[in-house]
């Protein structure tokens, strides 16, 4: 791909990421799960035209972002890994996230997953996450990976690259009925 269109994927989903946190009420040391078609973002077909270069300016564009409001960036694999999640190793021993074995690779796993895997401190790979808020670029499916009470959030564009995405935050449960009085989130 061109480095300018590189650029603009990078930007789009730094903006995506923005955002959505904005709206999301993440703190600290929470979980934000992206599932990343990079075929989709080149105009091909999830699961046909892996492009490492597309999924790497993803990351370059939504990893400084997190990071620099202490959130962990979760990274889902493609459906060959059954959607495991990259994560950093820290983040798995915080909330008791068991790891599996399994190293994601360009076509077992995707290209997202891969470059998460090569960026990060300390990766390990685990089967199912509670995330608080995420983005699915391309059709990936994250919605295993959200809390139980995931509320879409529609963002002011709505494609990375020629990827169509799909947003979310999460917010607790309501319980109690007529007579509860529920906090606003």
């Amino acid at each position: 791909m061109e480095q300018e269109a590189l650029l603009e994927i990078s930007r789009q989903a730094r903006q995506a990421v923005e955002e959505l946190l904005n709206v999301a009420n993440l703190k600290p040391g929470d979980i934000f799960v992206i599932g990343c078609s990079s075929s989709e973002i080149v105009g091909g077909h999830i699961g046909k035209d892996s492009s490492m270069e597309a999924a790497r300016a993803v990351l370059d564009g939504v990893l400084p972002t997190l990071k620099a409001r202490g959130i962990y960036l979760a990274a889902q694999c493609c459906e060959h890994l059954n959607r495991a999640i990259v994560l950093e190793r820290a983040a798995a021993e915080k909330y008791g996230y068991e790891e599996v074995n399994a190293v994601p690779q360009p076509h077992a796993g995707g290209s997202w997953a891969t470059n998460c895997w090569q960026a990060f401190t300390d990766p390990v790979l685990v089967e199912e996450i509670r995330a608080g808020a995420g983005i699915d670029i391309g059709g990936t499916l994250i919605g295993m990976h959200l809390r139980r009470v995931a509320v879409p959030v529609r963002l002011s564009f709505d494609h990375i690259g020629k990827a169509h995405f799909l947003c979310a935050r999460c917010r607790p449960k309501y319980i109690g009925g007529e007579r509860a009085v529920y906090q606003t989130m």
